[in-house]
């Protein structure tokens, strides 16, 4: 229980104009005195407010999808006695964007009654937990006020897993395992692209003679084709606070990679390659690669709910060189990464070229936050520039992607400057 003070003047000013009566025998100072004595003594002597309040929320939709306006009400039944002036707000999560409505409420409450109050949010990717319902109570004069907590009965939480983005497919680099995919090496083997002839050998299939070859010359030959084999890829999303940069359309960096991340992964699965997801930033997750429908279904809620993909930015310290040692023991000799980063500083870039430097193809995805024409943001965009520049230069591909332009169009872009 705390004082608001809201009647101190008032106390001033009735000792104020009792001393002006006594001393100039002033009738109209002495009244003024009586009706201010009345007042701060009302607001002195008034009961302070004991609030006991049974509160349920109900939530239109706890399992929305990305996008979804969900509708939230606010159910507040007095079990007390009468509240003249209560005040209400509800637990909204902080990542969670109030579209309509609001989340307050002011109102007087008698014993036994209810009041209610909605709004709507958003849905965004991830678990979003409410909060108890803060409450402030005042009594009538306003001079006491009693803040405290409701535990709230009903829906507590919202979560929104998106579906995977659909991408027609992604390229990954010659790097490949012995399994059998659809990524080509420059081994010969079996497949569906000319490679090379060798010499027959004793129960090589008929289907491989080139007997174009045996016609004109009489000798015998087998064809062999470029081998197409699975390959193992490791989407590393940037996650450090730095990351948490917004475009101009006002969407942040890391919720633009993790859906990126989710697109490349879907295409890569339905590919028949071996994905697997982890974190750059002070929040740690793995998933390590695998194939089939549930390892989807384990991806999707990684990219979805794992804290270290939250929407909202860390406030941990981050240590880069641990965070590098840690994946580089965790990434299998064989797998390449795709590395979703909007390449904001010399930090990731500087990470890239690490792992590409420890044997790894690395294809970095950048979406592009910067935007505007402010000083600070045209030099952000010129740091940007340059630092895709340094990246290519160092051999590893860069999908520079803007905001506004599909997925699938930047993709299509980058892929005829990767084959150029």
């Amino acid at each position: 229980m705390t004082e608001t003070e809201r009647w101190r003047g008032i106390a001033a000013v009735t000792f104020l104009s009792a001393a002006v009566a006594l001393l100039f025998t002033a009738p109209g100072a002495l009244l003024v005195g009586v009706v201010g004595g009345a007042y701060a003594g009302y607001a002195r002597f008034d009961t302070a407010p004991s609030p006991r309040l049974s509160v349920e929320r109900a939530i239109s939709d706890t399992d929305p999808e990305r996008g979804d306006e969900v509708s939230v009400t606010v159910t507040v039944h007095n079990d007390g006695g009468f509240l003249p002036d209560l005040r209400l707000v509800d637990g909204v999560p902080d990542s969670l964007e109030v579209t309509e409505g609001s989340p307050r409420l002011a109102t007087a409450l008698r014993a036994g009654k209810e009041a209610s109050f909605s709004y709507r949010v958003e849905a965004r990717r991830g678990d979003h937990a409410f909060g108890d319902l803060t409450v402030v109570a005042r009594d009538a004069a306003g001079s006491v006020e009693v803040e405290t907590t409701a535990d709230v009965a009903g829906d507590d939480a919202v979560r929104c897993v998106p579906e995977l983005d659909a991408l027609d497919g992604f390229p990954l680099r010659a790097q490949a395992t012995r399994q059998v995919g659809r990524l080509t090496t420059n081994e010969g083997g079996t497949g569906v692209e000319f490679h090379a002839t060798r010499e027959y050998r004793r129960g090589d299939p008929l289907s491989r003679l080139d007997w174009q070859r045996l016609a004109r010359t009489g000798d015998l030959a087998t064809v062999e084709f470029r081998e197409e084999r699975a390959g193992t890829a490791v989407l590393v999303v940037d996650t450090r606070e730095q990351a948490y940069v917004t475009d101009p359309d006002g969407e942040s960096a890391v919720e633009r990679s993790v859906g990126a991340a989710g697109a490349v992964a879907d295409a890569l699965l339905d590919a028949g390659d071996r994905v697997g997801v982890a974190s750059y930033g002070p929040r740690t997750a793995w998933l390590p690669p695998g194939l089939g429908r549930d390892h989807r279904q384990r991806l999707r809620r990684a990219l979805a709910l794992d804290d270290a993909f939250d929407p909202l930015p860390p406030d941990a310290p981050f240590f880069g060189r641990t965070t590098l040692t840690r994946l580089l023991t965790r990434l299998p000799s064989d797998a390449q990464v795709v590395c979703v980063t909007p390449l904001v500083d010399d930090g990731v870039a500087a990470f890239a070229r690490r792992l590409d430097a420890h044997g790894h193809a690395v294809t970095v995805v950048s979406p592009d936050p910067t935007g505007g024409t402010e000083v600070g943001e045209t030099l952000a965009r010129v740091e940007r520039r340059l630092r895709v520049r340094s990246v290519r230069r160092a051999g590893i591909r860069v999908l520079d992607w803007e905001a506004g332009t599909p997925l699938a169009v930047a993709l299509a872009t980058a892929e005829r400057r990767w084959r150029a």
